[in-house]
């Protein structure tokens, strides 16, 4: 009688394709990641030099503060189209407010609160109003970027308080203040995620919203909570944003920063059906645009081809969760 290998056959030993599978659904984004940063450093020398390292994290800091609260939503099961005209719009208010206070604290704070208003009431819409995300944040998207024409004029606002650019053109050691403010929000919106109960409904909500609703969870609650959580994050970026040049454009400001944050979220292996996502993929997801964006510009690739490569970016990416 033939001798049966016993551990070859046996079911409980995985396969090499079965951890190589496991392997790239849940680090994927690293993987790809360092495999980009390899590319780069071999195309173009001038990729490692310190300064555009700290360069990229300065042009990434921005977007990455809107995709942290974009991964939230996304995670909910919702999106967020409205996050760069209300950029604009709370850049507009709070520069209005800072020059007639002359307080930069101020100034900040009406950022937030704007933002953090506009997110409520996208909220409302989405829970109370039943309005499908995209519907709700389509028309905030339009209504906020109106108003902030109408309040500007169609151009830009100034600012008249020496000091408040120090926000954005500051640095601590070697690294610009902005660049610390994504860390430290990427580490404030972890901790919410994964170690508080909001994290936990959040999760629960995308991944089955009546299971969550027979849970006793108020589901409406967290949709709030969600969008006026990313309405804050955005009134964050409004101010780096408005800081850094002293000045804020009411048509021009926040465009497409909603394409460059949901890119982000879906490079970074959050799923557009809600419940499976992690913040540590969408830092690494905003890493690698801005890896991509700076290897375009030191190849002299056309600025117009570079909305381009992001959608084909996304569309690659979906692609490959639906294979997983």
């Amino acid at each position: 009688m033939d001798n049966i290998n016993t551990k070859e056959y046996s079911p409980e030993s995985p396969s090499m394709k079965s951890r190589l599978s496991w392997l790239w659904s849940e680090y994927s984004v690293i993987i790809a990641f360092i495999i980009i940063f390899i590319a780069a450093s071999v195309m173009n020398p001038r990729f490692l030099d310190i300064n555009n390292q700290l360069n990229i994290l300065m042009q990434v800091s921005i977007i990455g503060i809107i995709a942290l609260g974009m991964t939230v939503v996304m995670l909910s099961g919702g999106i967020d189209l409205s996050v760069g005209s209300v950029l604009a719009l709370a850049g507009v208010i709070s520069v209005l407010a800072l020059n007639a206070s002359g307080s930069i604290l101020i100034g900040v704070f009406t950022a937030l609160l704007v933002g953090a208003f506009a997110g409520f009431l996208n909220g409302l819409m989405v829970a109370k109003g039943r309005i499908a995300s995209f519907i709700a944040t389509l028309g905030m998207m339009a209504a906020a970027r109106s108003i902030a024409l109408y309040i500007a004029e169609g151009g830009s606002v100034s600012g008249e308080v020496s000091g408040f650019t120090a926000i954005a053109n500051n640095n601590v050691w070697i690294f610009d203040l902005p660049v610390l403010i994504f860390f430290a929000m990427a580490v404030l919106i972890y901790i919410v995620m994964h170690k508080t109960r909001f994290g936990r409904y959040v999760y629960a909500l995308g991944s089955n919203e009546k299971a969550a609703m027979l849970s006793a969870i108020r589901v409406d609650r967290i949709k709030i909570g969600v969008y006026t959580l990313i309405g804050t994050l955005v009134g964050v970026a409004a101010v780096i944003e408005t800081s850094r040049l002293n000045s804020i454009s009411s048509s021009s400001s926040g465009a497409q920063y909603e394409l460059d944050a949901i890119a982000a979220v879906i490079i970074g292996g959050t799923r557009m059906t809600g419940g499976r996502g992690k913040i540590i993929g969408t830092i690494f997801g905003i890493l690698i645009l801005g890896i991509l964006n700076n290897m375009m510009n030191l190849m002299n690739v056309s600025p117009h081809l570079q909305g381009f490569v992001k959608g084909l970016i996304i569309i690659i990416a979906v692609v490959f969760q639906k294979r997983e």
